[in-house]
Formats: C-alpha cells, sequence, structure tokens
C-alpha cells in the first residue's frame, strides 16, 4: 500500500480508540442506568455496537501490522502494476476508463482506485501498453485494450 494509505488506516484506528471507544462505553453506562437490563433494547444495541466497533479495530490493526508499504519511485511503468494507473479501452464498445490499482484498503471507485484483487485488476497486472487482455467479469469477458500506463 501507499504510504498515504497507510497513513489513513492509523489515523482511523487512533481516531476510533480515541473518540469512538469512549463515545461507546458511554453508550452503554447511559442505557445501563435505564432500569432493568434484561428487557433494555437500547443497552443491547449499545453493547452490540461496541463489538462491531472493536471488531473493526482488531481487522484495521491486523491490515497495518501485514501492511508492505511501496515506493512508487522504486516502479516502472512499462507494465502494469499496482499503483500504476491505467487507460484502457473496452475493444467491444470503445468506452475508455482509467482507474488506479491499489491495495485493498485503499480501493475507491468514486475516486477511481480499484482494488488489486477485482477481476480487472487481475486481468491487467504484468500486461503492457497495447496489450490487448481478456477480463474474466460475472457478466461475462471483455476485451481491455491498454491505452496507457502511468505512476
Amino acid at each position: 500500500m501507499t504510504q498515504e494509505g497507510y497513513d489513513k488506516l492509523v489515523a482511523q484506528v487512533r481516531k476510533m480508540e480515541t473518540v469512538d471507544r469512549p463515545a461507546a462505553s458511554a453508550a452503554i453506562a447511559e442505557a445501563r442506568d435505564k432500569g432493568d437490563l434484561s428487557e433494555n433494547s437500547e443497552y443491547e444495541a449499545a453493547k452490540e455496537a461496541q463489538a462491531m466497533l472493536e471488531m473493526r479495530i482488531n481487522e484495521l490493526k491486523a491490515t497495518i501490522a501485514e501492511a508492505k508499504i511501496i515506493d512508487p519511485s522504486m516502479l516502472s511503468a512499462d507494465t502494469v502494476q499496482i499503483l500504476s494507473t491505467v487507460e484502457m479501452k473496452n475493444v467491444r464498445n470503445g468506452m475508455v476508463m482509467k482507474y488506479t490499482i491499489v491495495s485493498e484498503s485503499e480501493a475507491n471507485l468514486r475516486e477511481g482506485k480499484i482494488s488489486s484483487s477485482t477481476p480487472i485488476a487481475q486481468g491487467l497486472l504484468g500486461h503492457k501498453v497495447g496489450d490487448v487482455v481478456d477480463v474474466k467479469i460475472p457478466q461475462g469477458t471483455i476485451q481491455l485494450e491498454i491505452i496507457s500506463i502511468s505512476l
């Protein structure tokens, strides 16, 4: 992943631990003060929200622990690889698309960033400009021609 993506994950975990976790504990305490716990759905909801928060914190910490930060200056634009921005054309309909291939935790389709584990990214990885690649997607197979690769 990129340094920027790593820093965002670390900041997100920090916020969850320093802001969200105390808020979840306060919500549980507030619900507990409202009486009989066996019939208190607000208490149960607050406990469930806290459990989900803790699960998410643990997932993010595991991602951070396993992260490998990639230095973009060490990469080449000769072939498609992680952190490559690829402009491609759908051979069948002529539609041009541009995506940056990133780690799963950094993927954001609105920003044009797709995960390296998606079928499109998997089909493009290792190919060069001018290659026509058959990509298996849930709707069938599409042919994409690589127009340009940049970092």
